[in-house]
Parts: C-alpha cells; sequence; structure tokens
C-alpha cells in the first residue's frame, strides 16, 4: 500500500507563512495541520499508483530462448519423474507458468503483476526502482528454482539437467555488470520462493505422493464409477476437487449435472453410451491415429496437460514470439489447465459417473472391448476437453482465432504396439479446432461419451475466459 499527501500541502505552506504574523490565526493553523497530517496517513490502493520501470533492457527485447528451454526441460520432467498424473501435472504447469511471468513482468511495459488478483496471493517482491535488470536472468533463476521445488522427488540425473540448464543460460545471457546478474538472479530466486510458498498452501502440494490414496471409500451404487480393465480399484485424485483454484471466478463455476441414469434403451443416456459403442465399431484409421495422438498417459509422454502447454511452445516457437509474450503466454495456459484439471475433478467426483466400459458390458454387450483402455477415473466430465478449451480460449486471446499451427509434439515416437497405429504430426486452423479434436479422440477412444466431452468443452470456455478476465494490463 502506498502513501498519499493532500494537494494543498504548498497552500497550507504559505498558511503557515502568513499565521507566523499574526497570533490569532495560530489556531487556524493548527486546524490545517491537523486536516494535513490526516490526508498524508490515507492509504490508496496499490493499483492506483503505477509502480516505475526498473532500468534497462525491456522484456520484449529479449528472445524467447529462455521460455522455450525451461518450457521443454519441465515437459520432459513431467514425462520421467514419477506421480505426475494429470491433475498433479497441471498444478506444476500452473505454478511454473507464473512464476516465468511474475519475474520478467516488472519490465513489460504494457503489464502488471498478478498479485492480488489470484487467491490467497496478496503481494510478491518488487525490483528496486530504477535499477537494471537482466530479464533473462530473472527467468532462468525463477525457473530452475520453482521446477526444484514442483519436482522435489525428480531424479539426480534431472537435478543435474535442471543445474546444467541454469548454468548454460546464465552464461550465455550475463551482462558484464556482474552487479546487474546478481540482482537479476536474486530477484527471479525471490520470485519462484514466495510463489512456491503460496503454492504450500493450496491443497495440492507433493500430489505425487498421494495419487491413490487408499483412505478413499468408493461411491456405490447404480450409475456409479467402477474399476474398468485396469483393475485399478482407488480411483486416480479424488480429493482433487478440493485444491483452491488459481482464479476465484473458476472456483465459482457450478457443475452442471449429467444426464440421469437409466438402463432404458430409449432413455437420453443409453443412447449416448451407444453411440459409443457404435463407432468403437468404424473407426477409420484417421479416427484411430487421433485417438493415439492425444491419449498422452502419464509415463509415455508429457500428460494431457503438458499436450496443452506445449501447444502454447509451439504458438511462441511459429509466431517468433519475444520473452513478453513468451512468459503471459505460458502463465495464462499454465493458470487455465490448473484451474480446468481442479473443476473437472470436482465434477468428476461428485456425480461419480460410470465408464462406457462399464455401462456398454453391463447393458449393450457383455464382451466389449473398447480401442484405448479407461483411465482409473470417473467419466464425466472429460479432462481432454475441459483442460482444452480452457486452453484454446486463452491461447486464442493471445495469438488469434484463424492462427495456423502444426501440432508435432509426438513426433517421432514409434507406432502404438498393441494396435500399430502411427503417431502423425496434426495440423490446425485454430486452437478451437485443436481442442475439439482433443475432445473427440477421447471419444474414439472410446473412453468418453458425447455429453461428458460436450460438457468438458463448454465449462473449459468459461474457464479460460476467467483466467483471459484477470488484469493483465496495466
Amino acid at each position: 500500500m502506498k502513501k498519499s499527501f493532500h494537494p494543498f500541502s504548498v497552500n497550507l505552506l504559505k498558511r503557515f507563512v502568513f499565521c507566523r504574523s499574526s497570533r490569532n490565526h495560530w489556531r487556524e493553523f493548527i486546524t490545517l495541520l491537523f486536516v494535513f497530517l490526516l490526508q498524508a496517513c490515507q492509504v490508496q490502493p496499490v493499483d492506483d499508483v503505477q509502480p516505475a520501470l526498473p532500468g534497462g533492457k525491456t522484456t520484449d527485447q529479449y528472445t524467447n530462448d529462455v521460455a522455450v528451454k525451461w518450457a521443454a526441460l519441465q515437459l520432459k520432467l513431467t514425462k520421467i519423474t514419477d506421480g505426475f498424473t494429470p491433475p498433479v501435472a497441471a498444478r506444476a504447469f500452473g505454478y511454473a507458468g507464473l512464476t516465468m511471468y511474475e519475474s520478467v513482468v516488472p519490465g513489460i511495459t504494457t503489464r502488471k503483476s498478478l498479485a492480488g488478483q489470484l487467491q490467497g496471493l496478496s503481494a510478491l517482491p518488487k525490483p528496486e526502482a530504477g535499477k537494471v535488470y537482466n530479464w533473462a536472468l530473472s527467468a532462468n533463476a525463477a525457473q530452475a528454482e520453482i521446477l526444484r521445488s514442483l519436482y522435489l522427488n525428480m531424479s539426480a540425473a534431472s537435478n543435474a539437467t535442471v543445474d546444467s540448464l541454469e548454468t548454460a543460460v546464465r552464461i550465455a545471457f550475463k551482462e558484464a555488470d556482474e552487479t546487474v546478474n546478481e540482482r537479476s538472479v536474486a530477484f527471479g530466486k525471490s520470485i519462484a520462493r514466495t510463489l512456491y510458498e503460496w503454492s504450500k498452501t493450496d491443497g495440492g502440494d507433493a500430489g505425487y505422493n498421494r495419487n491413490f490414496p487408499t483412505s478413499y471409500v468408493v461411491a456405490t451404487g447404480a450409475g456409479m464409477w467402477q474399476p474398468t480393465e485396469n483393475g485399478i480399484r482407488i480411483p486416480m485424485q479424488p480429493y482433487w476437487g478440493t485444491v483452491r483454484t488459481f482464479v476465484k471466478t473458476n472456483n465459482e463455476l457450478p457443475m452442471p449435472k449429467p444426464l440421469p441414469y437409466s438402463t432404458d434403451t430409449k432413455s437420453e443416456i443409453f443412447s449416448q453410451y451407444l453411440d459409443v459403442y457404435t463407432k468403437s465399431k468404424s473407426l477409420t484409421q484417421t479416427e484411430k491415429e487421433i485417438a493415439l495422438w492425444w491419449s498422452d498417459n502419464p509415463g509415455d509422454s508429457f500428460t494431457p496437460p503438458g499436450h496443452s502447454y506445449n501447444l502454447g511452445l509451439i504458438a511462441i516457437l511459429t509466431s517468433k514470439a519475444d520473452l513478453a509474450k513468451a512468459a503471459e503466454t505460458f502463465a495464462r495456459t499454465g493458470i487455465s489447465i490448473a484451474d480446468a484439471f481442479v473443476l473437472c475433478w470436482r465434477c468428476k467426483f461428485t456425480y461419480n459417473n460410470l465408464r462406457p466400459y462399464t455401462y456398454v458390458r453391463l447393458a449393450i454387450d457383455p464382451n466389449w472391448t473398447p480401442f484405448w483402455p479407461a483411465p482409473p477415473f470417473p467419466g464425466y466430465p472429460s479432462g481432454h476437453a475441459t483442460q482444452s478449451a480452457s486452453a484454446a480460449t486463452v491461447l486464442t486471446t493471445l495469438y488469434g482465432e484463424n492462427f495456423a499451427f502444426v501440432d508435432d509434439s509426438h513426433v517421432g515416437r514409434i507406432n502404438d504396439p498393441m494396435r500399430n497405429v502411427a503417431f502423425k504430426a496434426r495440423s490446425f486452423t485454430s486452437f478451437a479446432q485443436s481442442a475439439q479434436e482433443s475432445a473427440d479422440s477421447r471419444f474414439y477412444g472410446n473412453i468418453h461419451t458425447r455429453q461428458d466431452n460436450e460438457t468438458g468443452l463448454t465449462e473449459g470456455r468459461k474457464i479460460g475466459a476467467n483466467v483471459n478476465a484477470l488484469q493483465w494490463s496495466r
């Protein structure tokens, strides 16, 4: 908070000079002085006064190299580090993206910090006014610090990779003035440490240690989720819906109800599951490739939220964005997918809808095998659809409705061994189109019904819109 002095202080000084020559005016002077002191102590909101930009190059004068290298490493860490299931990974991308943004935003002339706008985040360290900062070094130090904290269980080899990248970037971007280097690194680390301490209060800290809590009692009854072909009896992250969202308005979104359960062949819900069953009998080669491309199983890839984060990286590279836009891209994308997983999981474990695997075998074909195995948690709504739509919404705001790109996320992977389907790059003319295909992929994989996807896409767009509605501009 910043103190603001009343503008009549100069006039008060003039009155003081006059009062010194007239004893009869001392009482008036004392009264005016008392009013002045009250005004001097008035507190104005931080948003009323914009802080002065530090000196040196602005963030947009740096290339995206630092942001791209760290995002690529985080995607790799997500794939190879134990316990980074989709909800856990989404949270990590949320905090890492925000950390990247906050470590460079003081050097962006058109953008402001999100401190005071996100739940529980009241303040963040500030750079010294007028001092020179190297924003590439700030981002580098901040990313190294936050990834060491978020991936606390990563291997010694991964830790060494983080250290190596941090050192390489510092050498590549260092200034001749070592004082500037040290100041920049210190600022980046202070941002990361503050944000990590805040992250520890959200209910999801070290979630990689409790993906399948044995204390959870699985709901039972008609239409409720049951273990599928993988035989896992405890669903994944059943309490994730209680994790604090970044954006308060996202936390307040209602949870739309699914269609009522019924095995009546004339019911709407029966028709939904029958569509899945019918599609499984007529999948085209392209539909199989789409199902495989977006599968993103933990351990095999960087997970579904990682896929969205990687689309942000692709947008940065395709558009040749500078460091300022790259940092904002990862912040918006990370926050949107993190909140999407909280809301989606809250809905999943409120309604506990069974997967097509269970319903079809119960009401249509007892010997049915879906194209892709169902994940171990309830179906409604689709996590793929929800997080893909939220990410697409923020990326569209940044890059436009007709942004064409090639998703090469899995190019180079060997064919799926069970189905002998190849990983082929996908081309899109918009982020909305890619989100729709991500949702469709789960229908083609026979994992989700159309209502799962439609609800996910609708709610995901709302989540992304709430992220866009934050005050990003100065």
